[in-house]
């Protein structure tokens, strides 16, 4: 049974940056494309980026292209997500998937942008 742990959120500052990352485990995680997604209070999941097996093809939602980076450490099995320009909208609960994504869901992160 594949498994995500997500790490790295917390509260920053409009402006600011975080870095989040996932360990992938129960599934050679190298072969399968990863996402990242997020859920703000009272909204539906919203996939924001992700990324092919090997790196080299990365898609990113409109709400976030430009700020944020999406990359992954197969050695590892982890997966990051680079945030940078963090607005108020981008608050919410972050999660790592398999892309196209599975039913199992980690516990997430919480991101909190406020001044």
């Amino acid at each position: 049974q594949v498994q995500f742990v997500e790490s790295g959120g917390g509260l920053v500052q409009p402006g600011g940056s975080l870095r989040l990352s996932c360990v992938v485990s129960g599934l050679p995680s190298n072969v399968y494309g990863m996402s990242w997604s997020r859920r703000a209070s009272g909204k539906e999941r919203e996939l924001v980026a992700r990324i092919r097996p090997g790196g080299f093809d990365r898609v990113y939602s409109d709400s976030v292209k430009g700020r944020f980076t999406i990359s992954r450490d197969d050695s590892k099995d982890m997966v990051y997500l680079q945030m940078d320009s963090l607005k108020p909208e981008d608050t919410g609960v972050y999660y790592c998937n398999l892309y196209p994504t599975r039913s199992e869901w980690g516990q997430g992160t919480q991101v909190t942008v406020s001044s």
